[in-house]
């Protein structure tokens, strides 16, 4: 992967504005579209101008020469790119020096084994912790039978972009490949300097060009309650809500849970996957997927 797409990459700020500057259309803006246009999406100077800035100092923005932009150009940059909520919170982190952070993440990811009771005593619900580079730190047995189809339950990126069951699973595949790479995203704007996210972003980004592409689009979004359509090889198709909770104490570990509708296909699914999970899978804490 280019340096620009390397989460180690010094200049994340300027592959942000760069990747979202290429994804907006004129059009969108207001601006004329007539005339060839030799570079998708917007040019410097158009940005510039829509953020009230010179094109020069919007030019050293990207280029990272300008390394302490003033909240109010960040809030013009991010009007003039059109930025979501979670894009421009996004924006104002990658913005910040990593000198200035405060927090850094452990090397080793531990769960607490109060969590790890409480995900036990729930047999009749999928659950599962994530760590930022989405590993999979700790899951309870019906989760483990959910996705048996798998070679490893370890990491979810992984799982969809190299493990051949992946595509099948989910049964809108490109929408979990989107998710996947958004919040890995979303996690190194926290904290760039965890070792972990660069060792999964490496590993996927070489081996699946898919993972690549959609890395270097710089779409942010972390997880939200939403259904989620799966396909188990032996219980069949699956209609579940999911939702995600922030973990007290591990910054940003999230408790994942899956739901099913009372009396639907997929309760009774969750009861036969349950069935054949009466023992505990073998060792809670999952291998890291590999660098």
């Amino acid at each position: 992967m280019g340096t620009d797409e390397d989460p180690a990459a010094e200049n994340a700020l300027g592959g942000f504005l760069r990747a979202r500057r290429a994804q907006l259309r004129p059009e969108a803006t207001g601006l004329p579209t007539s005339g060839r246009r030799r570079v998708p999406g917007l040019r410097r100077e158009e940005v510039a101008t829509l953020a009230g800035v010179s094109t020069d100092y919007y030019m050293r923005l990207e280029q990272g020469r300008e390394r302490h932009p003033s909240q109010q150009v960040l809030e013009a940059v991010a009007r003039a790119l059109r930025l979501d909520d979670e894009a421009v919170a996004h924006l104002y982190r990658v913005a910040t020096p990593t000198a200035r952070r405060t927090r850094r993440a452990p090397r080793v990811e531990r769960v607490a084994p109060h969590l790890r009771r409480l995900l036990d005593n729930w047999p009749d619900t999928p659950a599962f912790v994530l760590g930022p580079a989405l590993d999979v730190l700790t899951h309870n047995a019906l989760a483990a039978a959910l996705h048996s189809g798998f070679e490893r339950f370890d990491n979810l990126a992984r799982m969809v972009f190299l493990d051949p069951a992946g595509r099948g699973f989910y049964r809108d595949w490109e929408r979990a490949a989107n998710s996947c790479v958004a919040e890995i995203r979303a996690a190194y704007g926290y904290d760039p300097d965890f070792p972990r996210i660069a060792e999964v972003v490496d590993t996927l980004g070489s081996k699946s060009p898919e993972f690549a592409e959609l890395w270097a689009r710089h779409e942010v979004k972390g997880k939200t309650q939403q259904a989620k359509n799966l396909a188990h090889p032996e219980a069949g198709a699956l209609e579940i809500q999911f939702s995600a909770f922030t973990v007290n104490g591990a910054p940003h570990q999230q408790l994942v849970v899956y739901q099913a509708e009372p009396a639907s296909a997929t309760e009774a699914a969750f009861a036969e996957l349950r069935s054949r999970a009466d023992r505990p899978a073998p060792g809670h804490n999952a291998a890291p997927m590999p660098a």
